[in-house]
């Protein structure tokens, strides 16, 4: 009698072909060093579905097989078991150098090790982007355009470092750091409520700029 494992194929091929698709969904992203954040939420994604997302931050404890109980046997051996295959897919998607660093490394271990090398330095590069952004204002001679284009690219860094940041805002904080001849376009601006994007800001003022 045929069952529907039968009909669709093998449990185990299918088994197979969820686990690549996984795959797949993990190697978008290979961990260079930069990209701690992206690399991550691709690795957490992946376990999640799995359900083996718990060996990222439980240690792995030492056993003593003539102590211990069958249940806490078998559930030591079902975390070695994750955990090994967690680290082997966690190595698989990182540059060689790093490879090399982390292969004996269990999953909680390299969580760890990562969030204090990398995870620390992209909460200090979002600090010195915010600054940069707040605090960037036009300079004499300046052209407008290429003021308003370094203000874009520091939100769009923030952007990648996962910061939300609020279009409205950004747009707010550019029209902050220009001079003061532009305050007529600013309260125009402002009266007239226009939905912009911070990319078509620089050609709303052009046309200011040529004026003066």
């Amino acid at each position: 009698m045929s069952t529907p494992t039968d009909a669709y194929g093998s449990s185990s091929s299918n088994n197979h072909n969820n686990n690549f698709s996984l795959l797949n969904i993990c190697s978008r992203v290979t961990l260079d060093g930069t990209n701690y954040n992206d690399w991550m939420h691709n690795i957490k994604r992946t376990l999640r579905f799995e359900e083996k997302k718990y060996v990222l931050e439980k240690e792995l404890l030492e056993i003593d097989e003539t102590k211990d109980t069958p249940k806490e046997l078998a559930e030591y051996k079902k975390h070695f078991n994750d955990a090994t295959k967690v680290s082997c897919i966690m190595v698989a998607n990182m540059t060689p150098e790093l490879q090399r660093l982390y292969e004996d490394y269990l999953p909680n271990e390299i969580n760890n090790d990562l969030m204090e090398k990398y995870h620390q330095r992209a909460h200090q590069e979002k600090y010195e982007v915010v600054k940069s952004l707040i605090t960037s204002n036009m300079k004499n001679g300046e052209f407008v355009s290429s003021h308003v284009q370094r203000m874009q690219q520091y939100v769009d860094r923030l952007l990648k470092l996962k910061v939300n940041f609020d279009e409205e805002l950004a747009i707010d904080i550019v029209l902050n750091s220009l001079p003061s001849c532009y305050d007529q376009f600013m309260l125009t601006y402002h009266l007239n409520n226009q939905e912009t994007k911070l990319a078509q800001l620089q050609n709303l003022l052009r046309p200011i700029k040529a004026g003066m």
